[in-house]
């Protein structure tokens, strides 16, 4: 029903920044949140950021300040500006749509692995 493909995923240094993009393609419709999760390698996957509808934003303590999120309506998409990238950013990240009425779709994860 929904499709979301992520990108923009790779190598970068410490201090280095990156932007990730999420774009929905289905039936979009009644979208209450959009967000992106990580999960590093034996650890539990955990929620970076989230935006709403009205653009209200939220962002883990780990990465306030450094990370921004952001839509763009016409293009289905979703960001994540990262900036002063560290190590312990290194993860599959995954965005996720939230639908009014209980359903959510995933994409597939892009990875960003941050090391010098």
């Amino acid at each position: 029903q929904v499709q979301l493909a992520e990108s923009g995923g790779g190598l970068v240094q410490p201090g280095g920044s990156l932007r990730l993009s999420c774009a929905a393609s289905g039936s979009i419709f009644r979208v209450a949140v959009l967000a992106w999760y990580r999960q590093a390698p034996g650890k539990e996957r955990e929620l970076v950021a989230t935006i709403a509808s009205g653009s209200n934003t939220n962002y883990a303590d780990s990465v306030k300040g450094r990370f921004t999120i952001s839509r763009d309506n016409a293009k289905n998409t979703v960001l994540l500006q990262m900036n002063s990238l560290k190590p312990e950013d290194t993860a599959v990240y995954y965005c996720n749509l939230a639908l009014w009425g209980g359903h959510s779709y995933w994409g597939q994860g892009t990875q960003v692995t941050v090391s010098s």
